[in-house]
């Protein structure tokens, strides 16, 4: 007997395809899509999959091909408090979120699985490229999509009511599928960056919000080497766009150490001091085997992975890298894997050299 499911579509290929499977095995599926702006123009359009009236209007379309009810459920106020508003505290706070995370979590899979599951549904079905068997989560077949780093957040009482369907295709051969089916959205782009950024301009969305207070840019030693409108604009790891006054001595690039809201202070200095073999964690999620092997963990989407080993400390855990990893960011998540397999996540909260 088939499910009730409720399929979250965005407009984009993925998550019509996504439907489309589900309702080819026999399921009853009603696609949703969720409007996320209270003010849909200011968002992108084009090539964005998330958000704008035109993605709306695309999965209308799919619904109407694939032959399913279809819905739009306003989720414009929570998006905005548990996304949008945790966005630029968590800057205001000298952290880096990411903010597709945290829609993930709060969003897809706690206010739109409530309300399915409220109405009867069993399960939600999405787009995302990852694998899932069993209420574990894997890594997609095609490593250059693979969505589990962002979903490494979801608990096992989430997971056991999710669907993914196309975890065991390469997103060529999903849009070779939409395009069979007779899907409008088979050639759309990719959305890319942050959807409700309108520009893309991050530092000045954060501007917008959180004011101008300018506060100085400093090297290792403590000196003053420039000055900055809001610690807010900038993240650990970050090169570009520090408009610092004095060159190094060595004549070596400059990388954001550390940011410190409360001084509004930017600390710079080289590329080595980046460096860090130990991560601080808290908020841990396990949502994975409690046995594993071949431990690995990635610490930002689509970034490196690194052979690790863990301990949990005090709530939290500390998590030891097998080589250096640079840029690593408070605020973002630590995904723990078992080869392919999601363990569980945490969220960073700093990071040292051994």
């Amino acid at each position: 007997m088939g499910l009730r499911v409720l399929a979250a579509m965005s407009g984009g290929v993925d998550s019509a395809v996504a439907a489309a499977r589900i309702a080819e095995a026999g399921h009853d599926v009603t696609g949703v899509h969720l409007a996320l702006s209270a003010n849909p123009q200011s968002h992108r359009t084009g090539a964005r999959g998330c958000c704008t009236i035109e993605d709306s209007r695309d999965a209308r379309r799919a619904a109407d091909v694939i032959g399913i009810p279809f819905y739009i459920w306003d989720m414009a106020e929570r998006f905005q408090r548990d996304v949008v508003a945790d966005f630029v505290s968590e800057y205001a706070a000298g952290r880096t979120p990411n903010p597709c995370l945290r829609c993930n979590e709060k969003i897809k899979f706690s206010a739109v699985l409530d309300r399915a599951l409220a109405l009867g549904f069993d399960a939600v079905a999405t787009g995302h490229h990852a694998q899932l068997a069993d209420g574990v989560l894997s890594r997609s077949v095609d490593p250059g999509k693979d969505q589990s780093y962002v979903l490494g957040v979801l608990t096992r009482e989430q997971l056991s009511h999710a669907i993914f369907p196309l975890g065991h295709s390469t997103k060529a051969e999903v849009r070779e599928e939409a395009a069979r089916r007779g899907l409008t959205v088979a050639d759309k782009p990719d959305s890319h960056d942050i959807c409700f950024i309108a520009d893309g301009d991050t530092r000045g969305f954060l501007a917008q919000r959180l004011g101008a207070a300018e506060g100085p840019i400093v090297d290792q030693s403590g000196e003053v080497v420039g000055s900055h409108q809001g610690a807010h604009g900038f993240t650990v790891g970050q090169r570009k766009g520090l408009r610092i006054d004095r060159p190094a001595a060595d004549g070596r690039p400059r990388y954001v150490l550390s940011i410190e809201p409360v001084s509004n202070t930017v600390t710079v200095g080289p590329r080595s001091a980046l460096e860090v073999t130990s991560i601080t964690c808290g908020r841990p999620v396990w949502n994975g085997p409690s046995r594993f092997d071949d431990l690995t963990v990635q610490l930002r989407a689509h970034g490196e992975v690194y052979g690790c080993r863990f301990e949990e400390v005090g709530g939290g855990l500390r998590i030891d890298l097998d080589r250096p990893a640079t840029g690593v960011a408070a605020g973002q998540a630590a995904v723990l894997y078992s080869g392919a397999t999601v363990i569980g996540s945490a969220t960073i909260v700093s990071a040292a050299q051994a």
